[in-house]
């Protein structure tokens, strides 16, 4: 998240909070795709980490991205941490440096690949002369947990208090790994539902179709997306296959209390932020929450709050897609096309939810729990999650076709499912790919990762 809200709207009660979700329900028409992704910079010269400050740091990097863009600077506490721009777009920090965009909201795939392009052009003109490098890999393969520099924000410093006393893997998660999300609208709390638990069902699709994180500490660690294994130990409150979204009746109201049940990172006060984490947000409501006796819950304490849930789909105003290892720009750009066909396209919705309406809650959570070693060799209901994958690709290239957003040489959106079904009809992930790498050509080490595995 590059900027956290301020709007000081006071709430006194629950349908408020309901109603701020039900806000975000736009017209078929509106449907917009939003593409958020991180991505681990480095030094070419001795493949090491990029600290925040220094005259090649991650602050004189930010820098040379403003001049390149024009877009204002987002600071916490005097310190440049992101930048933001006039469509809707922003870049941000994620808590070990990596560089996140945040992109616009855009009318089709073919608009998200433009902006890809035109961030990772821009970026590139200001790190190349700083001797910085991206990789393209959802965790960085090398660096230990304390040799990966923090970043000065103040959210991350009050969540890095919390992390250990909730799971064993939490830093690990805020410093070494890396994302690629995609964000869709919905148009009634129905459709809302019934995305939400297609989405979530299928996320393991996802994560087994963009599985990129087989290395750690320099050596393959055991799995083909090690980021999505984190998560599972990262903390049980916020995250998971939020199995309520399952349930008859699922709607807004469940989602928030759900949320109200979430214990608390920080409220933000100007430009404070209070450490009140393990606390209710219904006491902050009330005003009796006990690090800020008397102050209550606004708007922007909602929306913030509404932030740190990390389930692996998430509900804000659109809907949120978590499951994915960052990969190069194809891949970006594939997730981005591959849940716009399944969702946007009204069949499509239906066809998709019907390859997993039977799935039992156990069976879901069985499949979240062996994907991230097993990928798309991950048994599912009697078959493997590949074909379940490729059944899947054929929805989304359907619901694409449907759609017919052409671009200025006449393709469809469909051209963007490529590197996914070459996945599929493989049956190989990049993580399976490299891991042959290392095997092979790569002599048993990861350095060339950083010459191969890079924007």
């Amino acid at each position: 998240m590059a900027r956290d809200t301020s709007d000081t709207t006071p709430l006194t009660k629950r349908d408020e909070l309901i109603a701020w979700f039900a806000e975000g329900e736009k017209p078929r028409e509106r449907f917009a795709v939003g593409t958020e992704h991180e991505k681990v910079p480095f030094y070419r010269d001795g493949n090491s980490p990029v600290p925040y400050e220094g005259e090649t740091g991650i602050r004189s990097l930010l820098e040379g991205v403003a001049r390149e863009t024009g877009w204002e600077a987002i600071e916490d506490a005097g310190h440049l941490i992101g930048l933001a721009g006039a469509d809707g777009g922003a870049i941000s920090l994620e808590p070990g440096g990596q560089f996140e965009l945040s992109g616009a909201p855009l009318p089709d795939v073919h608009a998200t690949e433009r902006e890809l392009r035109i961030h990772l052009e821009a970026t590139a003109r200001a790190a190349d002369p700083l001797g910085i490098g991206f990789l393209d890999l959802g965790m960085s393969p090398k660096w230990t947990r304390e040799g990966t520099p923090v970043m000065p924000k103040s959210r991350y410093k009050i969540m890095a208090g919390y992390m250990p006393k909730v799971g064993s893997l939490g830093l690990d998660m805020m410093l070494r790994t890396a994302t690629v999300q995609v964000n869709l609208d919905f148009s009634s709390e129905a459709d809302m539902a019934t995305k939400m638990r297609v989405a979530l069902a299928l996320q393991p699709v996802a994560t087994a179709l963009f599985a990129n994180s087989p290395f750690t500490d320099g050596r393959p660690n055991g799995f083909l997306s090690r980021r999505s294994e984190i998560w599972r130990d990262t903390d049980a409150d916020r995250t998971g296959m939020l199995p309520r979204a399952f349930e008859a009746g699922f709607g807004y109201e469940a989602y928030v209390d759900w949320l109200l049940d979430m214990p608390m990172y920080f409220v933000k006060r100007g430009e404070t932020y209070h450490d009140v984490s393990g606390a209710s947000f219904r006491d902050l409501m009330d005003g009796r929450l006990a690090a800020l006796p008397g102050e209550r819950a606004t708007m922007s304490d909602w929306a913030n709050h509404a932030s740190t849930a990390f389930p692996e789909v998430r509900l804000k105003r659109y809907i949120e897609m978590r499951g994915s290892d960052v990969g190069g720009a194809d891949m970006i750009v594939a997730q981005a096309a591959f849940w716009v066909g399944l969702l946007y396209d009204e069949a499509g919705l239906e066809a998709a939810w019907d390859i997993a309406k039977a799935w039992s809650a156990s069976e879901r959570e069985c499949l979240r729990a062996m994907v991230p070693r097993l990928g798309l060799a991950t048994p599912i209901a009697g078959r493997s999650l590949g074909t379940v994958a490729a059944e899947a690709l054929a929805i989304a290239r359907k619901g694409l076709e449907a759609r017919g957003r052409r671009d200025e040489q006449g393709r469809d959106e469909t051209h963007h499912l490529q590197p996914l079904e070459a996945i599929v009809a493989s049956g190989r992930s990049r993580a399976e790919d490299r891991l042959a790498d290392y095997e092979g050509p790569w002599r048993r080490s990861v350095e060339p990762a950083f010459t191969e595995c890079v924007f």
